[in-house]
């Protein structure tokens, strides 16, 4: 039993580790509000040492009367439903597959996992080089067999398929949570069931799903968070044109465009504010089962 000695002791162990980490989150966030009301053009000669124009909320009115702000939110939140659906059914299907015995088991799950390790800019390049590419990518070379015109993927499909490349690369983490969480049923009540007599599909949906419900919280908690910030696929595919240019990619484009960090760090603002809506909106629909 912990005596009120060693909870102090643990306490400050603990203590440097939290401030860090505090200080790891507080000082870029403090940074953002402070540049947010400022006018900071550091390429044009502007310095931190000279002072800065205040602005107030010239930069949020800016950054919100823009025409692409709302078009941008509403792309994020597509791109990241599109990837969660995907991960999330695709992911309980592979798990199940990989739950039953097969020879060469342990290499097809290796297999299976091993897009996650790989970079986003890499399978970005490798997507649109090896398979999207209209004239010599695999995908076309298989519509050309069966006779059919190629797709120009990245132009005539482009948030489908950037939604197909993030996808494939968070499958691999849906899927390696949800095969733990198979693995961890009893496997007598399937047994007692199967013995009852009850069809596959109805021992899935009534012991199987519910039993995932808590993986899949987490699952589409941490997609989710990560989620809402990407980037490199968007830059190495089309550049944030055709649709496909989310929030994050328009706060960068803002930036580049004005070179005014203000403008910017406005726009950070607001992808802060629609992370934490989401987030909120999860965990009162979607976290409830983890107090299951």
């Amino acid at each position: 039993m912990a005596t009120k000695a060693s909870r102090s002791a643990a306490r400050i162990m603990m203590a440097p580790a939290v401030i860090l980490l505090l200080g790891w989150m507080l000082v870029p966030l403090t940074m953002t509000l402070y540049f947010s009301f400022k006018r900071y053009l550091p390429l044009r000669g502007d310095s931190l040492e000279r002072g800065l124009d205040w602005v107030g909320f010239e930069n949020y009115a800016r950054f919100l009367s823009s025409s692409s702000f709302w078009p941008s939110v509403q792309t994020t939140l597509i791109m990241v439903g599109g990837v969660l659906l995907i991960t999330v059914v695709l992911g309980v299907l592979l798990a199940l597959l990989l739950d039953q015995p097969f020879w060469g088991q342990g290499v097809v799950r290796i297999l299976v996992i091993a897009p996650f390790f790989v970079m986003p800019t890499v399978s970005a390049l490798v997507w649109k080089n090896m398979f999207m590419d209209p004239v010599n990518g695999i995908l076309a070379h298989l519509w050309r067999f069966f006779g059919a015109e190629p797709v120009s993927w990245l132009s005539d499909a482009s948030l489908q398929s950037v939604i197909m490349i993030v996808s494939w690369q968070w499958l691999p983490f849906a899927t390696l949570i949800l095969l733990t969480a198979i693995q961890s049923l009893d496997g007598e009540q399937l047994e007692a069931a199967e013995m009852d007599g009850a069809p596959a599909l109805k021992r899935f949906w009534f012991i199987i799903l519910p039993h995932l419900s808590r993986a899949i919280t987490i699952v589409v908690l941490i997609q989710t968070i990560f989620l809402l910030s990407i980037f490199a696929e968007i830059f190495v595919t089309t550049g944030g044109a055709f649709g496909t240019r989310t929030l994050t990619y328009l706060i960068f484009q803002r930036v580049i465009d004005s070179q005014n960090i203000g403008l910017g760090s406005a726009g950070g603002v607001y992808a802060i504010i629609l992370a934490n809506i989401v987030a909120i909106f999860l965990m009162r629909i979607v976290g409830k089962n983890l107090d299951k």
